[in-house]
């Protein structure tokens, strides 16, 4: 997909990767870019940032009525989504003794949030025989987040839904992209260095810590070539074929590098 005149909604857009999305959807020529978040203000900057075709939305993305509306709102005003990036994540930084409530978020926005994008933009997109779904699916879905059972569980998922939209629609014009970074300097990340999480502290160890803007451009990529994994950490693949190749091995070395990072 080219972005030139193109309709983009991004969730989760008013910072990180969804706000570097938003401002790069921009400059390579969208017609309009929906900056949707929680946080209404922050996003209201990043669609001031980019200009005349950002606008700012409310939305949880848990709140699949919302999300709905939303789409219906933005179709009727601009006629379509041609890419809708389904970004919205959340962290929990916990094991198994993480609270239900923490399993319970982490499930609602990692995945749920998704299924309500995807549920509420394909109709659309299907009655006009193309679209783009863009899920943020992070390498813990293809590998693991150490010291985050919730992330772990919920993102692998994520890429387990993204796949099944790909092998459903792909036949009907609709292209799927699953999003998969490693280290990205966001506050995901450097408020758990900060705190001295292992999980971080692999991540950090396991490849280059790149900007969201370095992820963006990656996308920006992956979208004209209409990949399925976008890989912004190429290194991710390896480490993917090392594991599905020889888990076991894989396991052992896994465990060998927390015992490292944690003596």
């Amino acid at each position: 997909m080219e972005l030139v005149g193109r309709v983009a909604l991004v969730t989760g857009g008013a910072g990180g990767i969804g706000a570097a999305l938003a401002r790069r959807f921009a400059a390579e020529g969208a017609a309009a870019v929906v900056v949707a978040d929680l946080d209404l203000d922050a996003a209201r900057r990043v669609a001031g940032e980019i200009g005349p075709v950002g606008e700012a939305v409310a939305l949880d993305v848990t709140d699949a009525d919302r999300v709905r509306a939303v789409v219906a709102d933005v179709e009727a005003r601009y006629g379509r989504i041609d890419l809708c990036c389904a970004n919205a994540g959340v962290t929990t930084g916990g094991g198994l003794d993480a609270p239900t409530a923490d399993w319970d978020r982490a499930w609602q926005v990692n995945v749920l949030g998704q299924l309500h994008t995807a549920r509420a933009v394909l109709p659309g997109m299907l009655a006009r025989g193309e679209g783009y779904l863009l899920h943020t699916c992070s390498a813990a879905g293809l590998l693991t987040a150490v010291g985050d059972a919730p992330y772990t569980a919920t993102k692998h998922a994520a890429v387990g839904l993204a796949e099944w939209l790909a092998m459903t629609y792909g036949g009907q014009g609709i292209r799927v992209s699953a999003l998969c970074p490693q280290g990205v300097d966001t506050p995901m990340l450097t408020d758990a260095l900060a705190a001295g999480h292992v999980g971080a502290r692999v991540t950090a160890a396991s490849g280059p810590v790149l900007t969201p803007e370095q992820v963006a451009a990656v996308v920006v990529d992956g979208l004209a070539a209409e990949r399925f994994l976008i890989l912004p950490h190429p290194e991710v693949a390896t480490y993917v074929r090392r594991k599905t190749a020889d888990p076991d091995g894989w396991l052992a070395a896994m465990r060998g590098m927390i015992r490292r990072l944690t003596s």
